[in-house]
């Protein structure tokens, strides 16, 4: 097949039986269901527009394994141009979907482990290449949309896995047979696992000797047996169950995220690509972190195109567009968006080859990158709802807009400049809404600090890479001191 069509993708997860629950209730499809749907259609995207000519270059590869034509979603990076190019699909994507589109951390997964495994297999002579290859075929084949799983409920920080009060607050191995491995554990904060073929699954620290069992990774189909999950909450979800546009901001697209349960999953051996080698849990963890940082130049910034689009609107229709410090925190946002984006493209044009000969991202600024992402899409949002106005959050429900007694009301009172309807004014102010508060606020400004690591754990790495000593024989040498 290699190449999936949207409605084929669609089709393909309706046929799985994911066992998804919501609200305390089993979920009967993630494709019917009005408030994973739009979660659904953002995936789907990713799907609709390989299929378009003018952009075959952006969202297209030819795959390093089979030679046939891909979805880049599932490619391993040959080049910096492969990097760069991701990037570029990446904020094309959020453009068109304006959410997250929930394909990029399974993409990042697959480019960090090829390399991992491979560097473990020279190590300690296993296969776990052998075998990531041979899933790797299958998945461009089938054009799967694999989730990337690296975050544990992690219980008490302070505590490394195998100390915690109970040991399955990280994923691990509880039994080693013959023909595999029996897993129990838990993955937070998983977008777009509802909407996914496969899981892939990583550890989510560096780890020592003393926590083997918990150095694991593996792919299994998100319909195997005792695997579960339990959608989270989001700000304004049930408004999709209203059966009104308006309100929803984005009625379309958007994102989830689970608690996607392992309660016994059982992995056969060619599915296991880590078990047990700690000393390349720390690897696997750096290289995926640094592919997922750089994504964030990219996706956000599609998305961050949008707000911006929005805002400008609003400005418009409120009659404010030419006062100057309107255009002014235009321009910052602009600014701040192509910074985000600037950052993306460095971190990926000065990627390097790694033995197994796909391509990783210049580590330090892919963590300057994501380093920004956590601060300039909060100023943008600020810069947005300070240009939409606090009718964005007060105005009337569509039903009072549609209610033949109130609608005149809300017609008369709400209108902006003259040239533009109520019904227009409303709906801009509502993507806003969307975008900076409700749901899509979790796949742009909250995920935004949280996704790919939190500050902190960037800091650590930017500290890690930026080679202070070389700074200071530099000024030495300036200084001409011995």
């Amino acid at each position: 097949m290699a190449l999936m069509t949207g409605e084929q993708y669609v089709e393909s997860i309706r046929r799985m039986d994911i066992k998804i629950f919501m609200f305390g209730e089993r979920v009967s499809s993630a494709v019917d269901h009005p408030i994973l749907r739009p979660s659904l259609n953002s995936v789907k995207a990713t799907y609709d527009l390989a299929h378009k000519p003018e952009y075959e270059d952006l969202m297209t590869v030819k795959s390093h394994a089979s030679g046939k034509k891909i979805n880049r979603f599932c490619h391993i990076h040959q080049s910096t141009d492969d990097l760069v190019k991701k990037v570029k699909m990446q904020r094309l994507c959020g453009q068109k979907t304006a959410a997250c589109f929930q394909r990029c951390v399974g993409m990042d997964a697959f480019n960090a482990i090829f390399s991992t495994s491979f560097e473990c297999d020279k190590k300690h002579g296993t296969a776990y290449h052998k075998n990531f290859l041979a899933f790797l075929r299958e998945a461009q084949e089938n054009d799967w949309t694999v989730d990337g799983a690296m975050t544990d409920p992690k219980g008490d920080r302070s505590l490394s896995p195998g100390k915690q009060a109970d040991p399955d607050l990280y994923l691990r191995i509880v039994e080693r047979r013959k023909d595999g491995i029996v897993v129990r554990g838990a993955k937070a904060h998983q977008t777009g696992i509802c909407n996914s073929h496969q899981v892939l699954v990583m550890p989510t620290i560096s780890m020592g000797p003393e926590d083997k069992d918990y150095a694991v990774a593996f792919a299994v189909p998100l319909d195997a047996e005792n695997l579960f999950m339990i959608i989270g909450r989001q700000s304004c979800d049930t408004r999709k169950l209203e059966g009104t546009t308006l309100d929803v901001g984005n009625s379309e697209f958007g994102g989830v995220e689970g608690l996607t349960i392992f309660d016994n999953v059982f992995v056969p051996n060619e599915r296991i690509f880590l078990n047990g080698e700690t000393d390349f849990s720390g690897m696997l963890v750096e290289r995926f972190a640094g592919y997922h940082r750089q994504s964030y130049g990219g996706c956000k910034v599609g998305v961050g195109d949008v707000l911006v689009g929005a805002a400008a609107l609003a400005a418009d229709y409120n009659g404010a567009n030419r006062a100057s410090h309107v255009k002014d925190k235009l321009i910052e946002m602009v600014h701040l968006n192509e910074t985000l984006y600037s950052s993306g493209i460095a971190c990926s044009s000065e990627g390097f080859r790694t033995e197994s000969g796909n391509y990783l991202v210049d580590l330090l600024l892919a963590n300057v990158c994501k380093q920004n992402v956590t601060r300039f899409p909060y100023e943008i949002t600020r810069l947005a709802e300070d240009i939409a106005g606090g009718l964005m959050v007060t105005a009337p429900s569509e039903k009072d807009l549609r209610d033949p007694k109130l609608g005149p009301y809300v017609e008369k009172y709400l209108r902006g400049v003259a040239s533009v309807s109520t019904e227009n004014r409303l709906r801009i102010l509502r993507l806003i809404e969307n975008l900076t508060l409700g749901t899509a606020a979790v796949g742009y400004r909250t995920e935004s600090m949280h996704g790919a690591g939190s500050p902190q754990a960037q800091r650590i790495m930017i500290a890690r890479q930026g080679n202070i000593e070389q700074k200071k024989q530099l000024a030495k040498d300036i200084a001409r001191i011995e």
